[in-house]
């Protein structure tokens, strides 16, 4: 296996990253590392940046607006962007959504909502997960009743990411209960201004607020955003999912927070020695590293066959499974480096006791200690690690 790059990548990736380091915003990157949530402006300010560099939608064909770069060099970018430390795109336009828009809907759709998303001026929510139908997405029970031209949504989705910024939602809605419970849902867009829709939000453990919960009263939407065939909305969800799972990896920025692991490590003094110093220590950090390794390798393998023209498909759920895994070992790891200056997490904590650091600790703790309780949901959100092993087994493993 020849891992290098070829020298017109080695170029491109020197023109990525003098991008990222003098013209991407900088104040946008020093607020991250300081553990603030970018707002709704940095995301767009982030994205129209890359957008002016015609670098915004780099998985899009590039008919529809796309970069039109190969699979090596999408990779190049990623590094690029989460080894400055830049602001990953808001995936629920971008990644998720506008791969079923231009794969399954009308021309007229593309037309529409494509441009929006590509500008950054339209934001976008995911309507999939309810109450009492997360892991079991297909038993969902929100409605889309047809009514003329019109459907009329009642039910509530749950977990909306970023709902609060959302414009638009795109849905997965049961139209038919007769037959499978699969077959019975459609995909169907939805204008979060209608009347009818309330967005309650969730505030996580580590004082975000990300989540949501979205409720559809009477809501009345226009047959016209119907995306595909009513009923195969369940065939488009596991299209977007794949373009969802293999997202997870982000090899370039767990290399960076591993490699801030081993330089706090250096700073800890136990029992006269630094935490780096004992062995025992270095052999986690080690088999971390390792598994990182064998990460970046299947997300390569899942690369080479995008090169040949395949969809990443169910094996996606093993990049899932993996990188979610890895990434929480990292945290764990660096909480162990934290120690006590862990214990002063505290949601109530004002960003100006921070900037003064009138608590006396290092200035990594308190964005570590809030991306270790965020992350904790990674294993749960986007389909629990446990059914991707099911899928794995069924699907890949061609077991029962």
């Amino acid at each position: 296996m020849d891992l290098s790059f070829h020298e017109a990548d080695e170029q491109f990736r020197i023109d990525v990253r003098a991008y990222f380091e003098n013209e991407y915003p900088k104040d946008i990157v020093e607020k991250l590392k300081r553990g603030e949530k970018p707002s709704k402006a940095d995301i767009q300010r982030s994205e129209q940046s890359l957008t002016s560099k015609g670098w915004l939608a780099v998985n899009w064909p590039k008919k529809f607006g796309g970069t039109g770069w190969s699979v090596t060099q999408k990779y190049i970018f990623d590094e690029e962007l989460e080894r400055v430390g830049a602001l990953g795109v808001s995936p629920m336009g971008l990644l998720y959504v506008a791969p079923v828009l231009y794969t399954f809907g009308t021309k007229a759709q593309q037309e529409r909502w494509l441009p929006g998303i590509l500008n950054s001026t339209v934001f976008w929510a995911q309507g999939y997960s309810e109450p009492d139908s997360g892991s079991d997405l297909a038993s969902l029970q929100c409605s889309a009743v047809r009514e003329g031209d019109e459907y009329v949504v009642n039910g509530t989705k749950i977990w909306t990411t970023d709902g609060q910024y959302g414009d638009w939602i795109f849905c997965l809605l049961r139209t038919d209960n007769s037959g499978r419970k699969q077959e019975g849902i459609s995909f169907i867009c939805i204008d979060m201004n209608t009347p009818g829709i309330t967005v309650r939000p969730i505030i996580t453990l580590d004082g975000n607020h990300t989540l949501n919960q979205i409720e559809f009263e009477g809501v009345r939407v226009p047959a016209e955003n119907l995306i595909g065939e009513e009923g195969k909305g369940w065939t488009y969800s596991k299209y977007l999912l794949g373009h969802e799972r293999t997202s997870y990896a982000h090899i370039a920025a767990k290399r960076e927070k591993l490699e801030g692991v081993k330089q706090a490590a250096a700073t800890v003094q136990v029992d006269g020695a630094t935490l780096w110093d004992d062995v025992a220590f270095r052999a986690k950090v080690g088999a971390i590293e390792t598994e990182l390794d064998a990460l970046e390798f299947t997300l390569l393998r899942a690369i080479a066959s995008l090169t040949e023209g395949d969809a990443p498909g169910d094996a996606a759920s093993a990049l899932k499974i993996l990188a979610t895994e890895n990434h929480q070992h990292i945290d764990e790891l660096f909480i162990e480096v934290l120690g006590v200056y862990g214990a002063p997490f505290d949601l109530d904590m004002s960003n100006a006791a921070l900037a003064t650091n009138s608590l006396q600790v290092p200035p990594y703790a308190f964005p570590m200690m809030r991306q270790y309780f965020g992350n904790r949901a990674q294993s749960i959100y986007g389909g629990t690690n446990e059914i991707q092993k099911n899928v794995i087994a069924k699907a890949v493993l061609g077991l029962s």
